[in-house]
C-alpha cells in the first residue's frame, strides 16, 4: 500500500493540471478586426437604428437564437445584469415574492431585491442539487409571482414540475443556467424551456467573453422589455410609443462588439467542449463509482449534464472521517480544484440580518414586504447539510481534462480510500 501523501509520501499527480482555456486563433482574429474597424460599440440609449447596438452584437444574437432555437437572445454585459433584466422584464413589483434555491451565486437571488422584491428560499434535491418543486410549492403564498430555478454545476432542473406549478398559480418561471449551457433536458437545450433563461459567458464558463451574459425567451413582451432595461428604457419608451411603463428604470448592461465578436466563435465551440467535460466526467465516475462511501454524479433521465463541477457526495457515516480529512488528502496527492460544500444564500449575513438598502432593513421592515420571511437555519436543511459536512465538488471548468489527466486524479481518489483505516488511525 503506497504511502499517502499527507503522511510523507509521494503524491500521486506530480503534474499540475493546465488551465482552461477555450479562446483560440479565431478569437484573436476577430477581436482584430474589430478593433481594425474602429467600432467597439454602437449603443445609443435613445430610440434610434443604434439602440440595439452594433453589427456583432446583434450577429451573436442571431446566432444564440438559432443555436438555443429561441426567438429571442439578448446579450447583456454580465449574467448578474441578466438575472436583473430578467426580474424586471417579467413584471415584478416591490414586495412581491420570487422562490430561489439557497444554492447558487448569490447574485441569482439580489438581482431580486434589485427590484425591492423578497426573496424566499425553498430547498434542493438530494440528487441534482437543483431546486426541489415539492419544497418550491410548499413556499408559495398569495404574494408569490415568480419563480427563480439554477441549473446548478451543469445538470437541469426539473422544469416541467416547475412549469406545471408556475401555471397553476400564474407565476413565471427564470431560469438560471450560468453553469449549464450546453447541456439537454427532454430534449430541449437547458435554459429555453423557461419564460426566461440565460448564460453566464464570464472566463470560468464552458464558453467565455471575458464578462457577459445571454438572455433567450420565446415571449415577444419579455424580450423587448429585456433590451429596454439593458439600454436606458426610461429615456427610450415614449420614442417607442411605449405606455406600460412598469419597471423601465434602464441602466448600461450592453455587452461591446469585442465581446460579441468573441462569443460568436465561442459559441461555434461549445458542443465539442462541452462533450469534453462529459467525457472526461463520464470517465471518471467510472473509475469512483465503486468507492464505499462515495456517491458520484447522478444525471437523471432525459437529462444532459454539462459538468461545470462534477459534484460528488460523502457519506461521512460510512467513511468515519470527516469532510475535511478527506479533502486534505486528496489536496496532498496532487488533487486541485475541491471544494467543500458550496454556498447557502439565505445564511449570509443580508439576509441574517435582513439589512441590504440602508441600515434599517429595507426592504423587510418597510410596508411593502406583507409578511415575516423566514431566513433561519433550518429552512432549507438539505441544502444546509450538503454544505456543512456531505457535499464535495471537484472544478472540472477550471482545467483542461486529458485522458490521462483524469485517469491521475482516479489514482489518487484510489490511493486516499485505500488508506481510509491508517486515516482514520491519525485523524
Amino acid at each position: 500500500m503506497d504511502k499517502l501523501a499527507i503522511f510523507g509520501g509521494s503524491k500521486a499527480i506530480e503534474r499540475p493540471l493546465k488551465p482552461y482555456n477555450s479562446i483560440g486563433v479565431e478569437e484573436a482574429e476577430a477581436v482584430k478586426k474589430v478593433i481594425e474597424s474602429g467600432i467597439l460599440s454602437r449603443y445609443l440609449g435613445t430610440w434610434s437604428s443604434d439602440f440595439y447596438g452594433g453589427d456583432k452584437v446583434k450577429e451573436f444574437e442571431r446566432d444564440c437564437e438559432k443555436f438555443f432555437n429561441v426567438k429571442h437572445a439578448v446579450t447583456v454585459n454580465s449574467w448578474t445584469s441578466g438575472l436583473t433584466a430578467a426580474v424586471g422584464a417579467v413584471g415584478i413589483a416591490p414586495g412581491d415574492e420570487v422562490i430561489v434555491t439557497p444554492w447558487t451565486m448569490c447574485a441569482t437571488a439580489t438581482a431580486i431585491l434589485h427590484w425591492n422584491a423578497i426573496p424566499v428560499f425553498a430547498d434542493i434535491d438530494p440528487q441534482t442539487f437543483n431546486i426541489d418543486p415539492a419544497s418550491v410549492e410548499a413556499n408559495i403564498t398569495p404574494y408569490t409571482k415568480a419563480i427563480m430555478a439554477v441549473d446548478i454545476f451543469g445538470h437541469p432542473a426539473d422544469v416541467d414540475s416547475l412549469m406545471e406549478i408556475a401555471e397553476r398559480y400564474n407565476l413565471k418561471l427564470i431560469t438560471d443556467s450560468a453553469q449549464a449551457p450546453g447541456s439537454f433536458y427532454k430534449g430541449a437545450l437547458t435554459g429555453t424551456s423557461s419564460h426566461v433563461g440565460g448564460f453566464s459567458l464570464n472566463y470560468h464558463k464552458h464558453i467565455h467573453t471575458g464578462e457577459g451574459g445571454i438572455l433567450v425567451t420565446n415571449d415577444d413582451e419579455i424580450a423587448d422589455r429585456l433590451r429596454l432595461i439593458r439600454n436606458h428604457a426610461e429615456a427610450v419608451v415614449e420614442g417607442m410609443g411605449i405606455t406600460d411603463i412598469n419597471n423601465m428604470v434602464g441602466h448600461n448592461y450592453r455587452l461591446g462588439e469585442i465581446e460579441c465578436a468573441i462569443g460568436i466563435e465561442q459559441l461555434k465551440k461549445l458542443p465539442k467542449l462541452v462533450l469534453g467535460r462529459q467525457k472526461a466526467a463520464e470517465r471518471l465516475t467510472g473509475w469512483l463509482s465503486s468507492l464505499q462511501g462515495l456517491r458520484a454524479p447522478i444525471v437523471m433521465p432525459e437529462c444532459t449534464h454539462s459538468y461545470y463541477m462534477y459534484p460528488m457526495v460523502l457519506d461521512i457515516e460510512v467513511l468515519g472521517i470527516h469532510r475535511a480529512k478527506i479533502i486534505e488528502a486528496l489536496t496532498a496527492e496532487g488533487v486541485t480544484g475541491l471544494t467543500a460544500g458550496y454556498v447557502n444564500v439565505h445564511l449570509l449575513p443580508m439576509y441574517q440580518n435582513k439589512i441590504a438598502y440602508g441600515s434599517n432593513g429595507f426592504p423587510w421592515s418597510s410596508d411593502i414586504c406583507r409578511r415575516d420571511v423566514s431566513y433561519k437555519k433550518g429552512i432549507c436543511p438539505v441544502a444546509e447539510e450538503l454544505h456543512s459536512s456531505t457535499y464535495m465538488g471537484l472544478s472540472v471548468c477550471m482545467h483542461d481534462m486529458s485522458e490521462i489527466d483524469v485517469k491521475n486524479i482516479a489514482n489518487a481518489f484510489l490511493k486516499v480510500w485505500s488508506n481510509l483505516d491508517y486515516l482514520r488511525e491519525r485523524k
